[in-house]
């Protein structure tokens, strides 16, 4: 079996998870895309994602999805896992992990971000840089907690939500499925499933 990586995705989010696999000392064989990349931070970019069967037949077994849209990110790692990869994850050496916290598959974890105490970060989900989870949360399946969020503990994030740069949640809060929360946005109550919504405090605007 081959020990190099194969990155899902050739955008910007990319390029930040292949310097995270890096710092890590993950070797990557190549990134799969669509856009018009011939290569990313000096990977080849193979067009397409019939390529990843034809990897899989090659050897490789190892894959991480680099792509920032949490839906298609979640699809993708399925598509891949039933071609037979292995997820891995992207963990940042600057990132401050407590050693009771517990990590699932396919996360990414950017430098500067702070985990706490028994804070449970699903598969899939991306704490982006110097993003802040307190003790006690937890980030749910391909959500995605932009850079510089304060999560206070025992906050729980819902999968496939996204809280935009620089959010504000304060402690016990429940924030539902697919929610989206505009920047700088400041939670003082539950927030339902699948709502938009944004300001200080944050209302939602729609759904």
């Amino acid at each position: 079996m081959r020990e190099e990586i194969i990155v899902v995705g050739d955008s910007g989010h990319a390029k930040v998870c292949i310097e995270l696999l890096r710092s890590m000392g993950e070797p990557i064989a190549y990134c799969v895309g669509n856009s018009a990349n011939s290569e990313c931070l000096g990977i080849p970019v193979l067009k397409g994602d019939e390529h990843l069967e034809k990897l899989r037949k090659e050897g490789y077994c190892k894959s991480f999805i680099a792509v920032g849209n949490n839906a298609l990110r979640r699809r993708l790692a399925k598509m891949v896992q039933s071609l037979g990869y292995q997820l891995t994850n992207a963990i940042s050496p600057q990132a401050i992990i407590s050693p009771t916290a517990r990590l699932g598959t396919g996360i990414a974890i950017m430098s500067g971000a702070v985990i706490n105490a028994a804070a449970i970060i699903q598969d899939l989900a991306i704490i982006n840089t110097g993003a802040c989870v307190d003790h006690d949360c937890v980030i749910g399946e391909a959500a995605h907690i932009a850079p510089t969020c304060g999560l206070a503990g025992n906050v729980t994030v819902g999968e496939e939500s996204f809280l935009g740069i620089g959010c504000k949640v304060i402690p016990g809060i429940t924030i539902g499925k697919a929610v989206i929360l505009g920047a700088g946005s400041v939670v003082i109550r539950d927030m339902p499933n699948g709502v938009k919504a944004v300001g200080v405090p944050a209302k939602i605007l729609s759904r």
